[in-house]
């Protein structure tokens, strides 16, 4: 993250659009890296990825997934449960159906 972004905004900008996904849908760290990385200046799915498991847990981090649908391993099965709760797309192997659950962050005004 550049010197010039202040990681307290950052964090807050990054949980703010997790707080935003709708019940069902999923976003990626980089779809919100690409919305705050651009109302703020900089910043990386890498970036996304610490803040949330830094500060993510009051949100429902299990709406951000990897590109290729998945998560770590380690969360899998709060995922999975959170996942057929609401009744996300998800694909025979378990990882969310990316193309059919996908949602992108509004830009930052």
């Amino acid at each position: 993250m550049s010197d010039r972004i202040d990681p307290e905004l950052y964090a807050e900008h990054v949980l703010s659009c997790v707080e935003q996904v709708p019940r069902g849908r999923v976003t990626t760290y980089g779809a919100i890296a690409e919305v705050v990385g651009a109302h703020l200046g900089g910043g990386g799915p890498r970036q996304v990825g610490s803040i949330m498991a830094s500060y993510g847990g009051p949100v429902p981090w299990w709406r951000v997934v990897r590109a290729d649908g998945s998560l770590p391993a380690s969360h899998h099965d709060e995922a999975r449960q959170a996942y057929l709760e609401e009744g996300t797309p998800l694909r025979p192997s378990g990882s969310v159906d990316i193309r059919k659950a996908f949602w992108r962050p509004p830009e930052i005004g």
